[in-house]
C-alpha cells in the first residue's frame, strides 16, 4: 500500500514549510529512515525522513514551494506497484512543474532562515559580458539566498557567499555550490620581477563612515514569530519570579572529575547538570511540567526539556527527551550532537517536538542572572547565568565560591509561588549534591 510523505509540523504555531530540496527524485529506491526531502520552517532546515521503504512515485510540489502542514509531498510505493500520485495526494492539481532556468526575472529571494524578500521586479536582458569578466555573484540586497550549512562552509572557509553562484530554487546557494566554488581553480598569481622597483607604501584605509540614517530591516519569518509568541506570552499570561543562588562547588568538581575519563565529544557540560537536576525535580512537582487548559491543568507524563539555542535569526529549541532517566552522560551526547544540527542548518523533526519545560543558559555569554519569558504552552521557563567564583562566608570566614544564580518564570494559573519556590529547591539540592544526578 503506497505511503504519503505529509509536510511535517514542527510545533504548534507552524503553518508551513518549504520544500527547498529533493533528496530522493523521482523512481528513486528509499528505505525506511532515509532521508528524502528538506524542508525550511520559520525555525530551520530540517531533513524528512522516509516513513517507508519503496521507490518515490511521485512529488506532489515543486522545490521552493510552500507547503501547508499535513499537505502531501510525495508518494512512496512498492517498485511494481501503480499509484495514482494526484488521488492519493487528495485530488491534488497535476504536479507543479519544476522552477525554469535562470531567467531575466529573479525569483522570490528567500533569507537563510525562513524570511522572504521583497519580490525583484524583471530586469531587461544584461548585455553579455566579455569573455574574460568573471561572471556575476547572485544578489539579493545585501545578501544572497543560501542554505545555513552553505553559509556556514563559506564563512569557515573566508569566502564571501555573494560570489557564489547558486544553482537551487529561485538561485539558492547549497552545499555543492560551496564545495564547487572552493575546488575551482584559483588564477595563479604573477610573479614580481626580480629586480622589482620598490613598492610604494599602501595608503592609510579610509576611515569608517558611521551612517547616521535610520535604518528598517524587514523581519526574517523566525523574527516575527518571536516576535508574536513573546508579546502573547506576556499579554496573556500571568507571570511571576523567583530567584535562587545555588551552590556549585561540589558539582564542578565532580564535572572535573568526570570530564577527565572521557573523550572530548563525550565531555559534560555544566548545562547538562542542570537538565538533569530540572527533570529529577519535576518528577516531584509535575504542575512545573504542564500547561494550563482553560479549566483543567494538563500535567505532561514525560518529562521533554527544551533548550533555548542562539542562531543568527533567532532562537531554536531543542529537547531532551524523558530527561528524568537519562544518565547525565547520555543527555551530554544528545545534546552536542542536536546542536550541532542546528549550527549545520540540519535539524531533525525530532530534535525540536514536544518540550515540556523549557531551560534558557547565557551562561556562555557571562550573564550573571536575567528573567526568560515563557514558552506557551509551558507552565514554566528557567533561566541560567554564569557560574561565578565570588568571596562567601563559611563557618564565618571569607572564602572563595563558585555560584549559579538561577530565576523561574511561572505561569500563576497553573501554580503559586510557594510550589515554584519548593521546585527551584529540588534543583539547588540536585545541583549541591550532584551525586543525586548519576543515581
Amino acid at each position: 500500500m503506497p505511503e504519503l510523505v505529509p509536510m511535517p509540523k514542527l510545533g504548534f504555531d507552524m503553518a508551513e514549510g518549504t520544500l527547498v530540496r529533493k533528496v530522493k527524485k523521482d523512481g528513486e529506491a528509499v528505505n525506511k529512515g532515509e532521508v528524502i526531502a528538506e524542508i525550511e520552517t520559520d525555525k530551520a532546515t530540517v531533513e524528512v525522513e522516509s516513513p517507508a521503504a519503496g521507490v518515490v512515485k511521485g512529488w506532489v510540489v515543486a522545490e521552493g514551494q510552500p507547503v501547508p502542514v499535513g499537505a502531501v509531498m510525495a508518494v512512496i510505493g512498492a517498485p511494481d506497484e501503480q499509484v495514482d500520485v494526484a488521488a492519493l495526494a487528495g485530488g491534488a492539481a497535476a504536479k507543479p512543474a519544476e522552477p525554469a532556468a535562470p531567467a531575466a526575472s529573479a525569483p522570490r529571494a528567500k533569507s537563510v532562515n525562513g524570511g522572504s524578500a521583497p519580490e525583484a521586479k524583471a530586469a531587461p536582458p544584461a548585455p553579455s559580458p566579455a569573455p574574460a569578466a568573471p561572471s556575476a555573484a547572485p544578489a539579493a540586497g545585501n545578501d544572497a539566498p543560501a542554505s545555513p550549512i552553505a553559509r556556514k562552509m563559506a564563512t569557515e572557509a573566508g569566502v564571501d557567499i555573494r560570489q557564489i553562484t547558486g544553482t537551487g530554487p529561485g538561485g539558492r546557494i547549497t552545499k555543492k555550490d560551496v564545495e564547487a566554488y572552493l575546488a575551482a581553480p584559483r588564477p595563479a598569481a604573477v610573479p614580481a620581477p626580480a629586480l622589482a622597483a620598490p613598492v610604494a607604501p599602501r595608503p592609510a584605509p579610509a576611515p569608517v563612515v558611521v551612517s547616521t540614517e535610520d535604518q528598517e530591516v524587514p523581519l526574517t519569518r523566525m523574527r516575527q514569530i518571536i516576535a508574536r509568541r513573546m508579546t502573547e506570552s506576556k499579554q496573556t499570561v500571568p507571570q511571576f519570579y523567583i530567584n535562587s543562588e545555588v551552590d556549585m562547588d561540589a558539582a564542578m568538581a565532580l564535572r572535573k572529575q568526570l570530564n577527565a575519563l572521557v573523550s572530548e565529544d563525550r565531555k559534560i557540560s555544566v548545562n547538562d547538570f542542570i537538565i538533569k537536576a530540572v527533570a529529577l525535580a519535576l518528577r516531584a512537582f509535575p504542575n512545573l511540567n504542564a500547561s494550563f487548559g482553560g479549566d483543567k491543568i494538563i500535567r505532561r507524563g514525560h518529562v521533554n526539556i527544551g533548550n533555548a539555542v542562539a542562531i543568527d535569526a533567532g532562537l531554536l529549541t531543542v529537547v531532551v527527551k524523558d530527561a528524568d532517566v537519562k544518565p547525565v552522560a547520555q543527555i551530554a551526547v544528545e545534546m552536542k550532537a542536536m546542536v550541532a544540527r542546528v549550527r549545520d542548518g540540519k535539524v531533525q523533526t525530532a530534535d525540536i517536538e514536544g518540550s515540556t519545560f523549557s531551560i534558557s543558559n547565557l551562561g556562555m555569554f557571562d550573564a550573571e542572572r536575567f528573567i526568560a519569558i515563557i514558552n506557551p504552552p509551558e507552565a514554566a521557563i528557567l533561566a541560567t547565568g554564569t557560574v561565578q567564583q565570588v568571596p562567601v562566608v563559611k563557618d564565618g570566614a571569607i572564602v572563595p565560591g563558585q555560584r549559579l544564580m538561577l530565576t523561574i518564570s511561572a505561569d500563576h494559573r497553573v501554580t503559586d509561588g510557594a510550589e515554584a519556590a519548593k521546585f527551584l529547591q529540588a534543583v539547588k539540592q540536585n545541583l549541591e549534591e550532584p551525586l543525586r544526578l548519576m543515581l
